[in-house]
Order: structure tokens, then sequence, then C-alpha cells
């Protein structure tokens, strides 16, 4: 982790450096031109800087080791420093459009002298410059924050780059669309903004695992000697690199204390290194052995998998256990979080099993569709 935040405030001091650059070079020339427009645009890119600083700081406060009162790290941290990211890009976004809304109820006569299109020129490309680098190391170190910096630059140089088009328009045509192209932007703006605020919220919120990283980890669980199945895979989100989570195994029911013990470090140990998750909790399903048991746990699993595929809301039931002595036997039923009354799904299971099976008593357990 500390290579990873190291790496980060090394993006971000590079954004810094190339922001205040770029505000230097502005105001100099808009001093020397007399050109409020460009000592302005100088000022916006010192605020660009602060997009950087911000997630300096996010990565500071994330990357503290954990304590008594937050005993799962600070990761979550880097988040919230994404969500005043994207506040700062909503933010421009809205005062753009306010600004070309007003320029197309009252507008005015643009004057486009070569030194301002210049210095636009110059604050495009340098802007695409620092927008790639920063989305690519944000990409690669799994970093919200730069990703969302990377983006902040890289709708700025639009804004610029559709000053330089209405220039061109302009002198061309004859035409001012400055304004209306300045909506059009500001519009794409926005929508950028509420992308990256969502993507902040729904991992602070709890978002459903990818079904690449699920699958991943499963295959992993799967491949350890012994395991027969792996369901209900749990994960929790405490930061970039900080995910914990649980799993349940199938396993045969005649394993021991010690062997079963043995397999679940195993499994913890490989899904750390493989899929870089740590499973705090191994849960165990137990599999019948014994001839008859297994018989009868494969006619019920046959009935099962019909009535499921009779019922629409079923998505997939697993961790069968018949118990011969006690007559019972219980699974689990993942049902749609579509369905209007997912208990009653359930329900209907075991009604049906009941009918065909009434020398048992059925207790399926309704289980969350939390990944695939």
């Amino acid at each position: 982790m500390a290579d990873r935040s190291t790496q980060i405030v090394r993006t971000s001091i590079v954004g810094i450096v190339a922001n205040v650059a770029l505000a230097v070079f502005k105001a100099v020339v808009g001093a020397l031109s007399s050109s409020i427009a460009i000592v302005l645009d100088a000022v916006n890119n010192l605020s660009d800087a602060l997009s950087s600083v911000i997630t300096i700081v996010g990565t500071k406060l994330a990357s503290k080791a954990p304590d008594r009162e937050h005993p799962f790290g600070h990761g979550r941290a880097e988040y919230l420093t994404t969500i005043v990211i994207a506040v700062i890009v909503l933010g421009a976004g809205l005062t753009s459009l306010k600004e070309s809304i007003e320029r197309i109820i009252h507008p005015e006569q643009s004057s486009y002298e070569p030194i301002m299109l210049v210095i636009i020129a110059v604050a495009v490309v340098a802007k695409v410059l620092v927008g790639r680098y920063f989305k690519a190391r944000g990409r690669t170190l799994e970093s919200d924050t730069l990703v969302a910096s990377g983006e902040d630059a890289t709708m700025d140089a639009l804004v610029s780059a559709a000053t330089i088009v209405a220039a061109l328009i302009n002198q061309l045509t004859g035409l001012g669309l400055e304004a209306w192209l300045g909506v059009g932007i500001s519009a794409l703006i926005i929508k950028t903004g509420i992308e990256i605020l969502q993507e902040a919220l729904d991992k602070i919120i709890g978002k459903r695992i990818s079904a690449e990283v699920a699958a991943g980890i499963k295959k992993t669980v799967c491949s350890v000697e012994g395991v027969r199945g792996a369901y209900d895979l749990v994960l929790t989100d405490y930061g970039p690199e900080r995910s914990m989570g649980s799993i349940h195994i199938e396993v045969d029911e005649n394993l021991t204390a010690r062997e079963i013990d043995r397999m679940t470090r195993r499994i913890q140990h490989a899904v750390l290194a493989e899929n870089h998750v740590a499973l705090h909790t191994v849960g165990v399903y137990s599999i019948n052995t014994s001839v008859s048991a297994a018989n009868d746990a494969a006619a019920i699993r046959d009935t099962i998998d019909r009535i499921a595929a009779s019922e629409p809301f079923v998505l997939q039931t697993h961790g069968l256990y018949v118990d011969e002595d006690a007559k019972t036997a219980l699974f689990d039923v993942i049902v749609s979080f579509d369905a209007p009354d997912r208990n009653a799904v359930v329900a209907r299971v075991a009604r049906a099993l009941d009918e065909a099976f009434p020398a048992y008593t059925f207790s399926p357990a309704l289980d969350e569709d939390i990944s695939d």
C-alpha cells in the first residue's frame, strides 16, 4: 500500500506542477497583453491544482494504519476525496452552463485575438496530456481519485477546444456559436461529474461484486483439494486493495475438524495471494456421502431443480443436506430482488417438496442475491 500511495502522490505532484506552470504562463501573457480573460483562465488552472492537492490529502488519510476506532483502516477516505473532485467537476459544468445560457439570452460580439487563441491551444494540448496521464496512472493504481482528476483536466480541455472551434467558425462564416457549443460541452461535463459521483457513492454504500471478480475468487476456492463447490461470496470494500469477505464451501460430511481447518486456511492463503482479497470467514456446507442419504439427496436435488425451473424468480439453490435420522432436508434458495415477495417464493418451493417427499421436513433458507 505504501508504494501505491507514494505513486499516487507523485502523480498528483506532476499535476500540481503542470497546472501551476500553466497558470504562471497565462498570467504573464495575460498581464503583458492586458487580457483579463487569459488572467482569469490562469486562476482556473490554480483551482485545477487544488484537485491534485485534494488527491494527496485523501491518499495520505487512506494510507493511515488501522487503529482501535477504525480497525479496518481508513481506505474509504479515498472515495470521499473522489466525491469532492466530482463536486468540483459538477460545479465547473453548472457554472459553464449558466454562463453559456446567459450568452445565448444576451449575445455579445466575441473578440478572438490571435494571442488568446494561441494560449488556448497550448492549454488544450497541456490539459489533454495531463488528463491522459492521470487517467492512465489512475487505472494502473486503481485510484478513482486520479481518474476523476484526469476527467476534470479532459473536460477543461474540451471547454477550451470549443472556444477554438467557435473562433474558426466565426472567422469562416461570421456565426457566433461559442455559447451554443458551451451548452453542449457543459452538459457533457455535468454528465461526467454525475458519473464520477455515482461511482464513488456506490463503493461507499456497497456495490455488487463484478461477475469477473466473483468468478475469479470462486475458481481459486474450488481449486483447493476437497472443495466440492463455492457459494455465498460476500465482499466488503474498505478502500482500494482492502476488500474483506466470506464464502461458503461444500465438503464431504465425513471430513474431520482438523481436515476442514487445514482446507479453510489453504483457501484463505490462496485467495489472498491470487485475488488480493482477505476471506475472514469460510463457512461449510456438508454433502451427504452415505449411500442411502446420497440417493435420497440426489432425488430431492432433481426435484428441487425442477421446481426451481418453474419459479421465474429462483436464481439458484445450493447447500442441500439430508439428515436421515431427523428426516429433515436443509438447503438455500437465492431469490431475485425483482420478486414481489421473496419469502413467498421460498414457501412455494417448500410446499412443493413437502408434497413430493412427505417423509421429510424441508427447511429452505432465503439467500440473498449478493454475487454471481
